[in-house]
């Protein structure tokens, strides 16, 4: 085996390497995505209902003084 051909060699490994880790780092990326966008709806969802209960409070103090 020439030099040659062993550098080929390791080129090519190495950009396969590099190709395998790309879709994993997308997986990777898409999970936190998906993770923060849960936690996001969550935090929404609990303050909005406060926030509905807030109003009410303030709207039934209003009107019936």
């Amino acid at each position: 085996m020439t030099l040659r051909t062993a550098f080929y060699r390791l080129v090519t490994s190495l950009r396969q390497l590099r190709q395998g880790e790309e879709g994993q780092t997308l997986v990777e990326y898409a999970l936190i995505l998906a993770l923060i966008a849960i936690v996001v709806i969550a935090i929404v969802s609990t303050l909005g209902h406060t926030a509905s209960s807030v109003f009410s409070n303030v709207n039934s103090a209003i009107a019936n003084p």
